[in-house]
């Protein structure tokens, strides 16, 4: 088979989710207490595909922090002017790249299969791949939604052929209309079906959702959180403190419910932040 390299995007900023990403960059926001980033990264570890050699991860938005997280688990492509996009962000990497296929996921997307380990679940990306071929994993368009790659829409992961990734720019563009596209005109883009759960975490709405699909219908709370409230079905991180009551909720670490408030279906960040997820 071709030798592929893994790439995780995560550059973005986020804007959906803001106030809370002007404290994290989205990459790093905490799903069932672990960074997105770091499930993606698993992810690609799990297919033999790990330290600076094997994986490269870009940052822009909050770029410092982002770095600060991989260190030396991955190669770092800092984009210093801001996101160049899905697409430039790979073609700033096509030195590094240098002739492999491109196992290429975004750090937003949640992705989880109760029946497989992380990155088995994603495998068939692999299988049997030509090398020439651009795949895709894909989930069913749910009823009545439009748009998509017949019929299906796109789950975090993609595999570019070097073919693909040589002739992309560093401006900003997106693989949508470099590759997927082209691809799919050339009759060249395998669709590759997804068993579990994908869940893109842009908004505080499907956030939440993550993190409570995460905690598998059960409350789950980091060992150092201190808890003298009520917690239902909430997910609460490192050195949070709980004195109030919360449901269906995510306490980021080192966050506070204070003893008197009643919070359900929000996001509480230090400081305190606060997000409805409605």
């Amino acid at each position: 088979m071709t030798e592929v390299c893994g790439v995780v995007l995560a550059a973005g900023e986020g804007q959906r989710l803001r106030p809370l990403t002007e404290i994290l960059p989205k990459a790093l926001c905490p799903v069932g207490n672990v960074a997105l980033l770091d499930r993606a990264l698993a992810r690609l570890a799990a297919l033999g595909l790990s330290g600076p050699g094997k994986a490269a991860v870009n940052a822009a938005y909050l770029a410092e922090q982002v770095v600060a997280h991989v260190g030396d688990r991955a190669h770092l492509s800092v984009e210093p002017d801001g996101p160049v996009g899905t697409s430039g962000g790979v073609g700033r990497l096509k030195g590094w790249i240098d002739g492999r296929g491109a196992l290429v996921g975004n750090a937003d997307a949640y992705l989880a299969d109760p029946g497989r380990e992380p990155g088995k679940d994603i495998a068939a990306l692999l299988d049997g791949w030509s090398g020439d071929t651009v795949r895709m994993l894909t989930k069913t368009n749910p009823p009545g939604a439009t748009g998509g790659f017949s019929g299906r829409r796109f789950a975090g992961f993609s595999l570019l052929p070097w073919r693909y990734v040589r002739g992309l720019s560093t401006e900003h563009s997106d693989l949508v209309r470099t590759v997927w596209r082209p691809a799919e005109a050339e009759d060249a883009l395998e669709l590759i079906n997804y068993e579990g759960s994908y869940i893109d975490t842009g908004t505080p709405g499907d956030y939440l959702t993550a993190n409570l699909h995460a905690a598998r219908a059960r409350t789950l709370i980091d060992p150092t959180a201190t808890i003298t409230g009520t917690v239902t079905d909430a997910v609460v991180g490192a050195h949070a403190t709980v004195h109030g009551e919360i449901t269906r909720c995510v306490v980021w670490p080192g966050a506070e419910v204070t003893s008197g408030e009643r919070l359900t279906d929000v996001i509480r960040a230090p400081g305190p932040v606060t997000v409805a997820a409605a």
